[in-house]
This record gives structure tokens, C-alpha cells and sequence, in this order.
């Protein structure tokens, strides 16, 4: 049987013709409300919102430096207690349960704020953080900032020795076997783990009530066998927590200068250490405990860094993780050239211009794992030498593609340099990670602080099928070797339904959207049975409201595939998946194309409440506020273009996905 035939009846009539001019309104009041929110310099840049962790770290900072500044310390107290859920805890996404972390760290703070545990709303955050297992239960960087208070036994954390810094890069176990984040939060932290500072706290401000069955079984659980990775770590952890203990340690001093070091020369050209909250605020620990004074350069620059996260209203205070000003420019910038602003409009060459200058022109981490190939990756931030990444780098590339800038030669320049190190990043599985080449030793994912469920930087489908995307603006197609390699790898990352896991977007919508789109753009045969079942997967997902949601649950229960409240970031990736199919006129096309016109606002944007983009699986979530405007004007943008050069296909309408529609084909 033809593939095609399951697809179900054909479509006789696009149904888009009947709503086409609220499809055209929707996007020009898209793409001028979107132009209107570009900063003067060229660039856009969106809020990114995380939870209440960083606010409940930022109180815990600003007793660490011993200098606690009150009326900040209001604000951000008062900003946990707005997103108190109503039985008490807090949560790491809008709609998701009560998270012990998030809980723990967000009642310590309040107490740190001054608020009494008689309050009747710290009374249910305890109530809460006992049900899910109290301190005990939190994760190790919850317990390691606790330790810094007296809170938690230095004893029962697990040992980051800065003598991990001296271990050769060719090791298993360097520190470049390890995210690019991941090294970077955990080099200063060793710093401070060598010091093992204690810093007071406010009388009362301690959190015994919420260490379930009182301080006890503090100690890290093995596994049950005994010959296994986790109990093999776990032996070295009380090996090295002996070590500690004596008084000759013949490689501390120079393990103490050789991660000062690592740490100092990476805040060259950088907006701080990785550009990153955790690494961020973890320099700034690491330089206190080396005993920079706050008016010492290094230090006041850290800090200055660190506060520009900073969001501060009238009564409260809120963090952003890090400024995402390349990636959401990148987006903007393509989403508009796809909507027809002309290449030579002064905005877009502004635009262009202002990603060229922010092309990196230095080896960064990158290179130890990748020796042979010059920089020329973008980073997500102003500034972040060190840390390119392949997302970004082909997301601009893509932009570049359809802009023009002051000067011509300069863009193909950048273009080729970009292009040449997007290229030297594919790993030996055939697919694209963010920032590093082959980081997947799972081995590391055992050792006791792993529990941050972000150790390593593997390949994934959505950095892939960008990536491949991207090439194919430059004649790369299937038939080449890189191009051949990454559908192989797709292939074989597809789940059974059909769908992709989502890495850095959630999660599986996200991952077949891109996963989609790469393949058609590098040529492969849309008819394919993967591909069909691909498509659909996101037909049958599909909410009754015409749109469609994926809620950070289906990470941990990954039977919630593509079940959510419809969102419009959402509603996009999978639109312009079935683009990617070549279906422009199916009912579910016309339902979502609706769902997004509907809901649209008065000033031209859309509503979002949900995280829809991920930092670490499990852990760690985003809701970038410019994601519900840039892919909803992308998809209806592009939905346009095709049927404008494709009124009326016959061939379409008796069997949507057969042509190839795809803009620039």
C-alpha cells in the first residue's frame, strides 16, 4: 500500500481560501508588532524566564557575600511567594507539580527573607516539602548551596575537588568529558568546595523542620548491586572525602591556581563565566572565597554581569538565566524575510550587521575535542567567546542566507567561516550536539552530583534537522558525505510513533518539527514511510481547539507525547512540520492556521503562560517570551508564500504532501 494512502481523504477544496484574509491580517499585525520590538542597535532580544530557583539562589548569594541588601531581598522574596502554588510548593514549569528543589530552596529563602515558618503560607510550603521527601530528597547543588549555611554537612554532599582541573584532556574523566555548562559551574564550585566556607544566617532562619525524619540518612544511597558505575563513583567520593581530611594535600595549591586560572581567562570577551546564572554566581562564590574584595575590578565586573539578569519592578525582583539576544534575532530576523520584508529594508541590513560583529574569532572549548577547525560558530548572548554553540551558528546561518548586509564581502566571509565550523562540529554518530563533538560518555552521568540531569552534550533530532536546514542554503544535499550521515542519524533517533525527542524545545512537536524540516530541505523523499508516520503523529496529536501543546511532563512520562494545552509557539513547530510535508490545505493545517488567527491579540502577538523551551530534561525549563510570536508569524508566513505560488494545485488537493512547496525550491 502507498504510505500516502493512510493519510486519510484527500482535501477537495483548500480550505484556506475561506479564511485567508484572517490569515493575511494575523500575519502583517505579526510581522509589524514584531518589528516595533527591535531595539535601536539592530537586535531583538525577549525576556527568558525560568523558575523560582533563581530568585531563592539569589537571596542565598546575597548572604554568602555577607552583605545582604534588603530591599532586593524583598523583591525577590516577594516574587517566590507570587508563584506559590495553592497547596504550597513550588514548581519548575507553569502547570507542573510541586518540585522538592524548588521547594526547599524557595522556603529557605523566604526564612532567609525574614518570614516567620508560623506564616500560614511557609506552613504549607513545609507541609509540601516533607510530603516529597524534605531536604534529603533535593537535588546535589540544592544541598551543596545549603552546605554554605550551615544547613546541610559538607560530609554528605558529594566532593568536587578542584584537583579535577589537572586531569589531562585526553582523559575519560576530564572535565571536557563533561556539558560545556557543566564545567563551567563546576570549576568555580570546586573552588568553593575547597574552602568549605560557612557564612551566618539570621537567628531562626534555619530549615531543620524540613529534613524528614530529622537529620538522618543524609549520606548518598548506593545501588543495590554492588559492581555497578553509581557504587563505583560513590567509593571514590569517600576516598577523596578522606583525602580531605588530612592535613598534605601535595596538589591542592596548584589545583586552586590551575581553576582560578581556567576560571579568569574565560571571562575574557565573555558577558561572565559561560554567560550563564549557575557558572555566573558560582564565579562570584569562588572569587569570594580567593578573597576578592567586593571593589576589586574582577569581582565588581562579575557581579555588574551578573545583575544585568536582574528584572526588578516596583515590589518585586526576578532572574533571568542568561539574554538570548543572538538566538532571538537570528528568529526574528528570518521570520521576517520570510514574511516578505525585503532584504534591503535598513532594519534587516541593521540586523544582519549586528549578527556579523557577534561572530566568534576565538578557540573556546570547543577546540579540545575539534583541534583542526578555526572558530566561526555564534553564541546564544552578547558575549561569549568561549562558548559558540551549532544551534545558534545555523539558526544565523539560515538568517544570512535571505539578508543582506553593509557590506558584502563581509557576509560571505562570516558566512564561510560560520559555515566551516557548523560543519566541523558533526560528531562520529552522524548528528549535531550544541556545543562540544562527541560528549556522551554515559559513564558520567553516575557520579553523585549528576543528579542536574545534564552532564553530557550529545547529539540530538532538532539541533540535526536545523543544522540541516541550514546546509542545504549552501548546496549541501543529500548525496554529500555530512548531509547522507545526518539522515542516517535521524533515522535512527526517530521514535516508534514517529516523533523526535525535543533536547532544547518541548519536546517531542519540537523535535519532529526540525527533524521534518531538515530532511525535506536536504532533499530527502518526502514519501518516505518514516516520514509518513512522522506527519502522522502530528495529526493525530492534534487538541480539539485546532491548536496544539506538549506540557514538560511527557520528559518524565513520555507517554504524554504531544499532550498539552494548545500554545501558539507550539501550534507553529507543528504547522511547520506538515509544511515540511508539503501540506499546505489539510484540515489539520486549516484548523491550526485558524487556532493561530483566532488567538491572536489586539497588538498583533499572542498569549502563553506555558514553558515551552528546555535547558536540562527533568530539571530545568524555559519560557522564552518571544518564542509565542516569532514561530507563529514564521509558520503563518511561510503557509502564505507557498499558496501564494500555489493557488490552486490540483495535485494538492487531491493528495496533500505529494508536492514539494517549500519556499526557495
Amino acid at each position: 500500500m502507498n504510505p500516502l494512502d493512510r493519510l486519510g481523504p484527500a482535501v477537495t477544496e483548500p480550505a484556506w481560501i475561506s479564511f485567508a484574509p484572517n490569515v493575511s491580517s494575523a500575519l502583517e499585525a505579526a510581522r509589524r508588532h514584531l518589528l516595533d520590538l527591535r531595539y535601536p542597535e539592530g537586535y531583538w532580544l525577549g525576556e527568558l524566564e525560568a523558575d523560582t530557583t533563581l530568585e531563592s539562589d539569589y537571596i542565598q548569594m546575597e548572604y554568602f557575600l555577607r552583605a545582604p541588601r534588603q530591599e532586593k531581598i524583598r523583591k525577590a522574596a516577594a516574587y517566590i511567594l507570587e508563584k506559590q502554588l495553592r497547596e504550597g510548593g513550588w514548581n519548575i514549569f507553569e502547570g507542573g507539580p510541586p518540585n522538592v528543589s524548588a521547594t526547599v530552596k524557595a522556603y529557605f529563602g523566604l526564612k532567609l527573607a525574614g518570614y516567620s515558618p508560623q506564616e500560614p503560607r511557609l506552613q504549607r510550603a513545609r507541609k509540601v516539602a516533607l510530603e516529597l521527601g524534605g531536604v534529603q530528597a533535593a537535588n546535589s547543588f540544592t544541598k551543596i548551596y545549603l552546605a554554605f549555611f550551615g544547613q546541610y554537612p559538607w560530609s554528605a554532599v558529594p566532593a568536587i575537588p578542584p584537583e579535577v582541573v589537572l586531569v589531562p584532556e585526553f582523559s575519560y574523566f576530564s572535565i571536557y568529558e563533561m556539558s560545556s555548562w557543566t564545567r563551567a559551574i563546576l570549576v568555580p564550585l570546586s573552588i568553593v568546595w575547597a574552602h568549605h566556607p560557612h557564612r551566618p544566617i539570621p537567628p531562626g532562619a534555619g530549615i531543620d523542620e524540613i529534613f524528614r525524619d530529622g537529620r538522618r540518612n543524609l549520606g548518598m544511597s548506593r545501588d543495590p548491586a554492588n559492581l555497578t558505575w553509581r557504587n563505583f563513583f560513590l567509593t571514590v567520593d569517600r576516598s577523596l572525602k578522606l583525602v580531605e581530611r588530612l592535613w598534605f594535600k601535595p596538589l591542592r595549591s596548584q589545583a586552586i591556581r590551575a581553576a582560578q586560572a581556567w576560571m579568569l581567562e574565560r571571562f575574557s570577551k565573555s558577558d561572565g563565566l559561560g554567560a550563564i546564572y549557575p557558572a555566573m554566581m558560582n564565579a562570584i562564590f569562588a572569587l569570594d572565597c580567593l578573597g576578592y574584595e567586593r571593589d576589586h575590578p574582577l569581582m565588581r565586573r562579575a557581579m555588574n554581569e551578573f545583575y544585568r539578569f536582574e528584572i526588578e519592578e516596583r515590589e518585586t525582583l526576578r532572574m533571568q538565566p542568561c539574554l538570548s539576544p543572538v538566538w532571538d534575532t537570528a528568529i526574528a530576523l528570518y521570520a521576517l524575510l520570510v514574511a516578505g520584508t525585503p532584504p534591503e529594508d535598513s532594519r534587516v541590513v541593521e540586523a544582519a550587521d549586528w549578527l556579523l560583529a557577534r561572530q566568534t574569532t576565538r578557540k573556546g572549548d570547543w577546540q579540545v575535542k575539534n583541534r583542526r577547525a578555526e572558530p566561526g560558530g555564534w553564541a546564544f548572548e552578547f558575549a561569549n567567546e568561549y562558548y559558540p554553540d551549532v544551534d545558534d551558528t545555523a539558526m544565523v546561518l539560515l538568517a544570512l542566507d535571505r539578508a543582506r548586509a553593509t557590506n558584502p564581502e563581509r557576509l560571505q566571509v562570516g558566512i564561510r567561516r560560520g559555515l566551516a565550523w557548523m560543519l566541523s562540529m558533526q560528531g562520529s554518530d552522524g548528528g549535531f550536539a550544541a556545543f562540544d563533538v562527541n560528549n556522551n560518555h554515559v559513564v558520567l552521568c553516575r557520579v553523585p552530583y549528576a543528579d542536574h540531569n545534564a552532564m553530557l552534550d550529545p547529539s540530538c533530532a532538532d539541533i540535526t534537522g536545523r543544522t540541516l536546514e541550514a546546509l542545504s542554503c549552501y548546496g549541501y544535499r543529500k548525496g554529500s558525505t555530512p548531509v547522507d550521515r545526518a539522515i542516517e542519524y535521524l533515522k535512527r533517533t526517530q521514535e516508534p510513533e514517529g516523533c523526535w525527542f525535543g533536547r532544547w524545545g518541548v519536546n517531542y512537536i519540537y523535535g519532529a518539527c526540525f527533524a521534518l524540516r531538515g530532511l525535506r530541505a536536504a532533499g530527502e523523499d518526502m514519501r518516505e514511510g518514516y516520514i509518513v508516520r512522522a506527519i502522522e503523529w502530528l495529526r493525530a496529536v492534534q487538541n480539539p481547539d485546532g491548536g496544539w501543546g506538549e506540557s514538560c511532563d511527557s520528559y518524565d512520562n513520555p507517554d504524554l507525547k504531544g499532550m498539552g494545552p494548545s500554545t501558539a509557539s507550539q501550534t507553529a513547530w507543528a504547522l511547520l512540520g506538515l509544511f515540511a510535508f508539503g501540506d499546505y490545505g489539510s484540515s489539520s493545517v486549516c484548523r491550526g492556521l485558524e487556532f493561530l488567527a483566532n488567538s491572536q491579540t489586539a497588538e498583533g502577538t499572542w498569549h502563553e503562560p506555558y514553558f515551552t523551551g528546555t535547558g536540562f530534561p527533568r530539571a530545568f525549563y524555559l519560557r522564552y517570551h518571544l518564542y509565542r510570536h516569532y514561530f507563529p508569524l514564521l509558520a503563518l508566513a511561510e503557509h502564505a508564500q507557498a499558496t501564494a505560488q500555489n493557488k490552486v494545485s490540483g495535485a494538492r488537493r487531491q493528495v496533500p504532501g505529494v508536492l514539494n512547496l517549500a519556499p526557495g525550491t
